[in-house]
């Protein structure tokens, strides 16, 4: 996430203008300035403005200020998500694993895998369950392009009906390390110790609400999922897989006693809903 500074402004105030350089701002104007502005330039912005006593403005250095106040929380926030990070600091590369797809009727169970820099403090980073689709999908990018490295592993249906759900997810967590590009010395799961991996590994309940390596993992393996899901909607458009992500909706329950299973249905799990 990229800041830069903002310049310094003189500032005069005369009953309805603020005067900055040798230009009157006008209250549209300033609330554009503050559109534009990053978080970084909020207190610039405030200490600039904060004598006009003009309403409009008064609410729009308000405005700032709260602003302001939510990013101090949220760094706040990720700096407690940071605590196992800190807890497990003499290993070099910490590895958050978690999966998403446990749950759905159809579709594959994906894992993700994210080894953060030591100093990584990436906000927003969340349960992704906790996201919106869009913020997830900005921080996708933003953790690709952070990370030291990153992996997902996708294991399908027809695999999970022949090993069921709990070894599928760990086959899933285990290819999503195999594709790291660097090894990582320790493993934040959350909630699991996956069987056949040779680090140490860590499991952690609500693992992807308490560490930012876990939560990173999260997002990475619920925007490849929901990419996919997607993808499935255009193939099987009936069953709105791109709405419901293959989970037992009412519209999915309906479209599945209409039309029948299709390739991607877990049998396994949709036997008792499709007998006679």
């Amino acid at each position: 996430m990229a800041f830069f500074a903002l310049g310094i402004f003189k500032t005069s105030v005369s009953g309805e203008e603020s005067k900055v350089g040798d230009s009157i701002k006008s209250t549209v104007e300033i609330k554009q300035i503050l559109q534009a502005a990053s978080v970084m330039e909020l207190p610039a912005f405030i200490d600039t403005y904060a004598p006009d006593q003009r309403t409009g403005v008064r609410r729009l250095v308000e405005t700032a200020r709260k602003r302001l106040e939510a990013l101090e929380k949220e760094m706040e926030r990720i700096e407690g998500l940071r605590v196992y990070e800190e807890k497990y600091k003499d290993y070099q590369f910490i590895c958050g694993i978690d999966e998403v797809g446990r749950g759905p009727l159809a579709g594959p169970v994906v894992a993700g895998a994210v080894i953060l820099p030591k100093e990584c403090r990436i906000l927003y980073i969340n349960d992704s369950k906790q996201l919106s689709e869009k913020k997830r999908e900005e921080l996708y990018d933003v953790i690709k392009e952070q990370c030291i490295a990153w992996g997902v592993g996708c294991v399908g249906p027809e695999r999970i009906d022949e090993i069921n759900i709990l070894q599928a997810t760990y086959e899933a967590m285990r290819q999503a390390v195999g594709a790291l590009s660097q090894k990582p010395d320790i493993l934040l799961n959350d909630a699991v110790t996956i069987p056949g991996l040779p680090m140490p590994q860590v499991p952690i309940v609500k693992g992807d609400a308490k560490s930012i390596s876990i939560g990173a993992a999260s997002i990475m393996a619920k925007v490849t999922r929901d990419r996919m899901m997607a993808q499935y909607h255009k193939m099987f458009p009936e069953y709105d897989f791109a709405g419901n992500k293959g989970y037992g909706s009412a519209g999915h329950m309906e479209a599945l006693r209409k039309y029948g299973p299709t390739p991607i249905h877990r049998r396994s799990f949709i036997k008792n809903l499709t007998a006679p």
